[in-house]
């Protein structure tokens, strides 16, 4: 599985998602349901634009969960989360979410090194360049990018 936010989707996750397409029979894309944080994009757009933009790789499903990432791996038969570490202080935080899952749930952790083109990319500076209008099109797919100046072309956002 490969959770995340996913507020938007870029290219660095797409290129996880594929990654991880070729070595599981079947590959979660799980989008965190966060109460505490409000995002760009409600859940149901970022797992609609994930299940437009994941259509290629036919092995992979999208889904959404809220609550202990353990959980919903016992309750979908989840053997390993992978994730995406671009930098090390990814790694740090990663690390200690994987011992955590796996102290909570004997859930494995599997890190993939970004792809570097990717490894300035995150969502958060995503919405930052296209809030001010700069061009993120090589960044993330191209129905997200639309749909990126779209909602902050509205008035309020």
């Amino acid at each position: 599985m490969c959770p995340g936010s996913f507020d938007p989707v870029t290219n660095g996750h797409l290129d996880i998602v594929g990654r991880a397409s070729k070595m599981f029979d079947e590959v979660v894309v799980a989008v965190l349901i966060n109460t505490s944080k409000a995002g760009l994009f409600t859940v149901e757009e970022r797992q609609e634009m994930l299940a437009e933009v994941t259509a290629p790789y036919t092995n992979v499903r999208v889904d959404v969960f809220q609550g202990l990432l353990v959980d919903f791996c016992r309750a979908n038969d989840v053997s390993a989360i992978v994730k995406g570490v671009r930098v090390a202080g990814d790694f740090d935080y990663e690390l200690q979410m994987a011992q955590m899952n796996y102290g909570l749930g004997a859930i494995e952790t599997l890190f993939m090194p970004t792809n570097p083109k990717y490894s300035f990319v995150s969502s958060s500076l995503i919405k930052e360049v296209a809030k001010w209008g700069g061009d993120v099109s090589p960044h993330v797919p191209d129905l997200v990018a639309n749909r990126l100046r779209e909602r902050l072309a509205k008035p309020g956002n």
